[in-house]
């Protein structure tokens, strides 16, 4: 288990790309020698048996790490491998931290299992593995892309209502914001009151961003794009007090209770873009993800929002947590905007972690600059005035009442 070895994924092993067509993994698939060399770290652990028996019974399409879920013993867990360029174990475990925090307070996410020594991760050179028990559900949704759409206006409604949970839960936990790196989530930038000189610390802090974005206008494109958008979002977004959220809600993120249209939410994956932003925010992100076409952005290039999709994420939500004026101004504010940061770290995540100046120029003209012209075109003013028209309705609520 030699993590320098590994450079070539075996044969077969497409994944989902940025758009609707497979693609190269951009990283080796485990093997069976692989994780009965990790698990082997885990044995008699939580009632576990011998790792030699263990076997790989299905493989991710997702294309930024390597996971699968492996029979060991009489059960199944899920094994995960990420390179050190992308997660620390710092970062890794501020995830694991979370999960505990999260799962002692009701929410269903998957117990991360620890070794003889207590720790949850092992690493050999420059990767690191955890693992998890199986997620309580069914995984509807693993097979699809990520951020595809629900696939019923009720599985929309459900995640609003498991996503408000979630926050809820969130909202004591501790720890301060993870560190700008490549493939994560944050709020530096669009809540900051001095935008333009963030995004230049940002690229001062992180070289291999700075390399990523040498011949591009980075700072001329922010304030053309994203300033107005981002000043508004920001000024509103100092009404919140910061809290974790999950940063990446969408359908293939969660497991659900049936294979049914009606079916509700059961278990909840992927703390991986999980940080200290807001619940408004983390909404949004969830919106983003989940209710406009983004997967036609390197396709036909016609994207459109579900509308019903938006309505039924955000009735979910307030079933639970009702929303009053300001946040719903924020949420209209920071949603053109809330796929800036993470969009950066894709940029310097293709263009130096591995090498795809295809997807870095994706990532960077579709993805950065393409996400926010969309909410000034045509088919991304009509969300706009949608939600401004649902912001309107809301007037009559009682200011901040919730469960």
């Amino acid at each position: 288990m030699t993590g320098e070895a590994m450079t070539a994924r075996p044969a077969g092993g497409l994944v989902h790309g940025m758009g609707r067509e497979l693609c190269e993994a951009d990283w080796p698939a485990l093997t069976n020698d692989e994780v009965r060399a990790v698990l082997g770290r885990f044995e008699r652990q939580a009632g576990l048996g011998t790792s030699r028996d263990a076997a790989i019974s299905w493989h991710s399409q997702r294309p930024m790490s390597a996971a699968a879920i492996v029979r060991f013993a009489d059960s199944e867990v899920f094994v995960k491998r990420h390179h050190v360029a992308v997660r620390t174990p710092e970062r890794l475990r501020v995830e694991h931290e979370f999960a505990d925090h999260l799962r002692a307070r009701g929410q269903p996410l998957p117990r991360v299992l620890r070794d003889a020594r207590g720790d949850t991760l092992v690493r050999d050179g420059d990767f690191i593995y955890e693992v998890h028990a199986r997620v309580v559900g069914v995984d509807l949704y693993r097979d699809v892309p990520s951020w595809y759409a629900f696939t019923s206006l009720d599985h929309a409604r459900a995640a609003g209502r498991a996503l408000a949970r979630f926050h809820q839960a969130a909202r004591d936990f501790p720890l301060p914001p993870s560190e700008p790196g490549v493939l994560t989530n944050s709020i530096a930038i669009v809540a900051s009151a001095d935008p333009l000189g963030e995004i230049c610390r940002l690229v001062a802090v992180r070289p291999g961003l700075a390399r990523a974005v040498a011949q591009r206008s980075l700072v001329e494109d922010f304030a053309r794009y994203h300033l107005r958008a981002v000043e508004k979002a920001a000024t509103l977004l100092r009404e919140f007090a910061p809290q974790w959220g999950h940063g990446d809600w969408h359908a293939s993120n969660l497991t659900w209770s049936s294979t049914g249209p009606k079916a509700v939410v059961a278990g909840v994956l992927d703390l991986g873009l999980a940080n200290r932003t807001f619940a408004v925010h983390d909404l949004a992100v969830a919106l983003e993800r989940s209710t406009v076409d983004w997967l036609d952005l390197n396709g036909s290039g016609h994207i459109v929002a579900n509308l019903d999709a938006v309505d039924a994420l955000l009735d979910g939500y307030e079933e639970v947590q009702l929303l009053d004026e300001i946040e719903l101004a924020a949420l209209v504010a920071i949603l053109p905007v809330v796929h800036l940061e993470y969009a950066l770290s894709e940029v310097e995540y293709f263009a130096e972690v591995v090498r795809s100046s295809d997807n870095a120029d994706l990532a960077y003209d579709g993805y950065f600059i393409g996400h926010t012209r969309w909410f000034e075109e045509a088919a991304g003013s009509v969300l706009i005035d949608h939600l401004q028209r649902v912001r309107r309705r809301s007037i009559t609520k009682p200011f901040g009442a919730g469960e």
